[in-house]
This record gives structure tokens, sequence and C-alpha cells, in this order.
């Protein structure tokens, strides 16, 4: 990939897999009582929730106009679905840590963010077939500091910060045993803690760490993060029991991206725009 250069990325802000694609087969009111509510339905529009401050799979940038655009991994991928479902797509920004609970409320249709469908998660929102997997998650550290952790017994008594709401959290407490968790909404928080010395590592998506990686020389990626053990796929989270019968034509859609080795585009146009990246709000709007 195309890496950030370290102004952009300085300005961007910042569980295992199981059961993907479950659903119910619950009923709609609608005037005919035999329509089964996991028809598939054409046309309207496709609400997306994601928390676009995690390049690149979701993010933002300003177009030749000024205009912000949300762009990334996930955003294409959620497009192409979109299209293929025959639905306009919408995109709405919110801090990753609230994103399920909107999806609950009916804020949004479906939610993408280099999500895992984890055992927690699968009590609130049933989740797609999975569509991506990214390189295994990895620990940032001072580049000065990275030989001091080439175990994770070294991060014993350490301070490491993880995204809330994220599985990195669950890998601090449940993999690194002795560490002290620090939990920040924002990525770009955690990091600037790091450098600044106020925590001693940072756990995540093993793509986000690398961008940090190639951009700062100050940072490195800690010998300990092979202990770390496999990625887990990505799936997209619809509300519990799919109420609107999204589940089967997401699906498809997703077979159908694979087929067509659609994600290499996606990774390509995200790394082409991930330069213009620039730094938002849950409230920031997009065209």
């Amino acid at each position: 990939m195309k890496k950030f250069t370290a102004l952009m990325l300085a300005l961007m802000m910042s569980l295992s897999l199981v059961a993907c694609g479950s659903k119910s087969d619950d009923s709609s009111n609608t005037d005919d009582a035999n329509t089964d509510n996991n028809t598939e339905q054409t046309g309207g529009t496709l609400v997306l929730g994601t928390s676009a401050d995690y390049a690149p799979f979701e993010f933002m940038y300003a177009d030749d106009s000024g205009t912000m655009q949300y762009a990334g991994i996930d955003i294409s991928a959620a497009q192409y679905i979109a299209d293929e479902m025959g639905k306009e797509l919408q995109v709405e920004n919110m801090n990753f840590d609230y994103l399920l609970t909107s999806l609950a409320k009916g804020d949004y249709d479906i939610v993408m963010a280099a999500m895992e469908a984890t055992p927690e998660r699968l009590n609130s929102a049933d989740f797609s077939d999975p569509y991506y997997t990214d390189i295994p998650p990895m620990i940032l550290v001072k580049a000065d500091a990275a030989d001091q952790y080439a175990t994770l017994a070294d991060f014993a008594g350490k301070s490491v910060g993880a995204q809330a709401a994220t599985t990195k959290e669950s890998i601090v407490t449940d993999q690194m045993e002795g560490a002290n968790l620090v939990s920040l909404t924002l990525v770009t928080d955690l990091v600037n803690e790091l450098v600044y010395d106020k925590i001693d590592a940072v756990v995540l998506d093993g793509a986000v760490a690398q961008e940090y990686v190639d951009a700062n020389p100050d940072l490195a990626i800690a010998g300990a993060s092979s202990e770390l053990g496999e990625a887990q796929p990505y799936c997209i989270a619809v509300a519990k029991g799919d109420p609107k019968g999204l589940l089967p034509s997401i699906n498809a859609a997703i077979a159908k991206m694979a087929s067509e080795n659609k994600m290499e585009e996606f990774i390509a146009a995200a790394d082409e725009l991930s330069g213009k990246a620039v730094e938002v709000t849950a409230d920031a709007p997009a065209a």
C-alpha cells in the first residue's frame, strides 16, 4: 500500500469470528401477510454507519472543490453492495463505540468499520459473511524502546492503549498479562499519548499500525506482536434478527465482490486518496 505522509497521518482521527451471517426469519408488517421479511428489496437508500477515522478502511478527505467526501476500503465495498442491491448509499459518521447501539436504534441499516463478529457483538447484532481480512494486529511502540518488548510478558506493568469498544482492548486484558489498559475513543489520541511518552504502547489493526510506522521513524512494531495471533475477518453488521431482510442480498454481493477480486481495486483507491485524509469528528458532514 502507498503510505500516509507523516503530516496527513498526524491529522487523521483516530472480536474472534463466530457464526457470521446469522439472521432470523421474522415477518414484516406488509399488506400481504404472506410476504417474508427477508425478501430482497430494491430501490431506496442504504444507510451506512461507520467511524471515519481509521484509514485505510474509512476516512474523509476534501475533493477538488473542497467538499468533504468519504473514502476507504469499507466505503468502496459498501458502495459496491449498495449498487448490487439497487440502492443509494448514504454514509453517516459516528464514534466507533456507539455504532452498534445506533444500529439497534434503527439509525443505520448496516455498520461497516473494520469490525469483527465477536460473541459479545453477536448479542446485539447479526453479521454478514466475511468480506475482508487484515494483516494480524500489531503493537506500536517507540522505536528507541522496541528492543525492550520481545515478548508479551515484557508489557507487565506497562500502560498499553487500545481504541474503546474494539477487540484490541481484549488483546491487552486477555493476552498481555500485567499490562494496564488505557482506553480512548480516538486512535490519534492514543498515538499522541505514545509519542509523548504518556503510555508505552498501542495495539492496532495491522494495516493501521504499519501506516504509522512507515510515516514516522520514531515509531516501531514490537517483536512481541508475533504472539498476538492471526487477524479475524471483518463482517457487516445489521440489526439483530435482520428485521429489514438485508443479509441475503448483502451476502450475495459479497460473494460477487470476491469473485471479481474487487478488494484489490478498493485497496488501491484508498491508498491513492490517503494523502488527502483530514481530521474529522463524528459530527463532520460529508457529501
